[in-house]
């Protein structure tokens, strides 16, 4: 998941995941710039094009650099909005296209900070900025000048069209103002800034308050307490424990990558429990770091903001420019799915039960145990042991088949970049160049950051510091993928479960769609957000390619290739656990739609949550993937606020477009079927209709059908 990050700030001022861009131009800002040394505004230099100089990052230049930033922006915008010229695409649309570039160098290093590298004092700095970039925002978005020009431009083009590229560009500069409040009055615009304001400091909060719990709650087990837990898992969590003061004690800490295995692994209910409670718990302690009042609020006022603009709903104004178009039509694919998905876990569970009692275990299946006992019931049912798997999925051997699979698809090779050449913001990020393995062009260069930290936000997710761009010349990309794997101990290899390998598959995924974009203007490198997780999710089938498996795979002592009889296994197991898989997520995906449906007056978050589950007959042994409180997706801003189930639409491309692959001549490696993959899927970016694009490749409309097939679930019938 793509995952978040603060570059969305674009010199549009509207809170979508749009890549921003800016000038260098006339003599008085070179000269403002003479006399303002502080390097988060700075030109980049050195090799590749220029590189940030995360090496020379401080947390005392943070604050400065915002505000001088800011201001600079609007001087950008101001001489557009002002421009005595008739406006024109060149005068208006395409110069607010180079608008803010100082800006644009200073959130590369906020986002790092916010999200790589976060600490007490910049969560300060950040809570102090919010509003001040809420305003920043207003001021583009409402400055009246400067819409009028937009529009003028827009309605010019209904009767004289200009370039397709052109075009786009325009449309959707023109609709994301109007989205954003551009018609109204003066009165409505006033009052939609000061929501706006409001919104920025609570999505900073809320974010805070999460990242507080992740760092606050762990677990430390004694030498009696690591009963099923394996070797690798045991010497890393010793470590981080002596790393946080606690020698000879075992930490589980609270995120997602220490948090699954041990529930999946550890023998010790009690721990489990408690493990369990930690983590799904955060944000809903009943705190000073509790969400629960932030997000009613938050709700009550996007619900007001978009009433504004005559919106019943904010899920109504958000899904009007995704692919879905309506709430109704992203329920009606979830709730064609839900069904089968809670089946399937009724069926799980009863099977989990069954291995339960055959052990003597006096229990009843909770959801602490659910990891617990479907690993059991693998290894009954597919003889499948994930702990033996793990042993063939060495992260650097993963890295390299990810490489593989550029090279294969792509046409790209990557090179490690010589230690000192490429500055970095921590010693755990290693950086590639990607170049085209038959021109030896240089595409641009890949940093991977690894490693769970303290300060570093849970998840994974994949970034972008520079996009691809030809309008004033030719910029490379910088693109940047994040994990939490637990960091090893030292001369220890990473080793990974398969759904982490997948994982790493999806984020590159993303990574991939960066250094394919072909775009000439900055805004087409943004993306449709039901549609962008496509081509990640995609990515993810290469995994378990022969190729990768056979090559890739290997143990991590003997280096002997994973057998094929394990190999069959995995296979075999492939639609295991799809019922705790699908379920976990949709319920998350289902409350993010009904909560912004819902009259959020009075709303009681807790209760709401569930009770809408008990109405959906959410299984008892299972809980959503992001309970509420926690839901960064949703709460830390907006990129994907009624848009969750976007990963679910992705997924019918993505079931649909590998199916095309399975039936190919080359299979997933056909030369033919990858080149319509990257010409039509991954090059556009958004350049043209997602729709349109996914004809072209396929040759018409996906289908829900294979993605009932690859999880296991019964077909519908037509």
């Amino acid at each position: 998941m793509t995952k978040n990050n603060l570059r969305h700030i674009k010199t549009l001022g509207l809170c979508a995941l749009i890549a921003f861009t800016g000038c260098k131009d006339e003599a008085k800002k070179e000269d403002t710039m003479a006399k303002n040394d502080n390097i988060l505004l700075q030109e980049w230099t050195g090799p590749y094009d220029g590189v940030p100089a995360f090496d020379k990052m401080d947390i005392s230049d943070v604050k400065e650099a915002v505000e001088k930033g800011m201001e600079l922006g609007l001087e950008d915008i101001e001489k557009i909005a002002n421009n005595p010229e008739p406006p024109t695409f060149e005068n208006t649309i395409a110069a607010m296209e180079r608008s803010a570039k100082e800006l644009d160098r200073v959130f590369t290093y906020y986002g790092i900070l916010s999200s790589n590298m976060s600490s007490p004092e910049f969560r300060d700095i950040q809570t102090e900025l919010a509003p001040k970039l809420s305003d920043y925002n207003s001021k583009i978005s409402q400055n009246e000048k400067l819409f009028q020009r937009i529009k003028t431009v827009y309605e010019a083009l209904q009767s004289t069209p200009l370039e397709d590229d052109q075009q786009r560009v325009v449309d959707l500069t023109y609709k994301s103002f109007e989205m954003n409040g551009a018609n109204l009055d003066a009165e409505k615009k006033k009052r939609y800034a000061e929501i706006n304001k409001e919104l920025s400091s609570l999505y900073t909060k809320f974010s805070n308050n999460v990242l507080h719990d992740e760092e606050n709650y762990v677990t430390y087990l004694n030498e009696n307490q690591l009963g099923g837990l394996s070797e690798s898992f045991t010497k890393s969590a010793a470590k981080i424990a002596t790393d946080k003061g606690q020698d000879g004690k075992y930490a589980i800490t609270n995120t997602r990558s220490s948090m699954d295995p041990f529930l999946t692994y550890s023998t010790e209910r009690e721990l489990r429990k408690q493990v369990w409670n930690n983590y799904y718990a955060r944000g809903d302690n009943a705190d000073d770091y509790d969400n629960n009042a932030l997000i009613a609020q938050i709700l009550k006022l996007r619900k007001e903001r978009v009433g504004l603009m005559g919106y019943d709903n904010y899920a109504e104004w958000r899904l009007q420019d995704r692919m879905a178009k309506t709430p109704e039509n992203a329920m009606d694919l979830m709730m064609a799915v839900w069904p089968a998905a809670i089946a399937r876990v009724k069926e799980e569970v009863t099977d989990m039960q069954t291995v339960a009692n055959a052990n003597g275990d006096k229990i009843t299946i909770e959801p602490w145990d659910y990891r617990y006992y479907a690993e059991k019931v693998r290894q009954k049912k597919y003889d499948l042991d994930s702990e033996e798997v793990k042993q063939y999925l060495q992260l650097d051997k993963l890295t390299q088949a990810l490489f593989y699979t550029a090279g294969r698809l792509f046409n790209y090779e990557f090179t490690p970049v010589k230690e000192g050449t490429v500055p970095v913001f921590h010693e755990d990020v290693n950086v590639w160049e990607v170049t085209d393995k038959d021109t030896g062009d240089h595409i641009g260069l890949w940093y991977l950051d690894p490693f769970a930290r303290e300060g570093k936000r849970s998840g994974a997710w994949a970034t972008t510091y520079r996009s691809y761009t030809t309008f004033d010349g030719k910029e490379t990309v910088l693109a940047s993928n994040n994990s939490n794997f637990v960091k090893p101990a030292p001369g220890e290899p990473v080793l990974v479960s398969w759904d982490d390998a997948t994982t790493f598959f999806h984020e590159f995924g993303h990574a991939l769609h960066f250094f394919s974009s072909n775009v000439k203007y900055p805004t087409l490198n943004g993306g449709v957000r039901d549609y962008t997780e496509f081509q990640s999710q995609l990515l993810e089938r290469w995994l378990s390619t022969d190729e990768v498996i056979n090559q890739f795979l290997v143990h991590y002592k003997t280096g002997e290739p994973i057998p094929a009889a394990l190999v069959a296994k995995i296979k075999k197991a492939s639609t295991f656990n799809q019922g705790f898989g699908t379920t976990e997520y949709l319920a998350s995906a289902l409350i993010d739609m009904k909560l912004h449906l819902a009259d959020p007056e009075n709303i009681d978050i807790d209760k709401f949550e569930r009770e809408t589950l008990n109405e959906l007959n959410m299984p008892k042994e299972v809980v959503m993937r992001h309970r509420t409180p926690q839901f960064g997706h949703v709460f830390s801003g907006e990129g994907y606020a009624t848009a969750y189930y976007g990963y679910m639409w992705a997924d019918v491309l993505t079931s649909d477009a590998s199916e095309a692959f399975k039936d190919a001549p080359g299979g997933f490696y056909d030369a033919e079927l990858a080149e319509k993959l990257v010409k039509y899927l991954f090059a556009p970016r958004n350049s043209m209709d997602p729709a349109e694009a996914y004809r072209l490749f396929r040759g018409r409309d996906a289908k829900i059908e294979a993605l009932m097939k690859d999880r296991g679930f019964p077909v519908p019938q037509s």
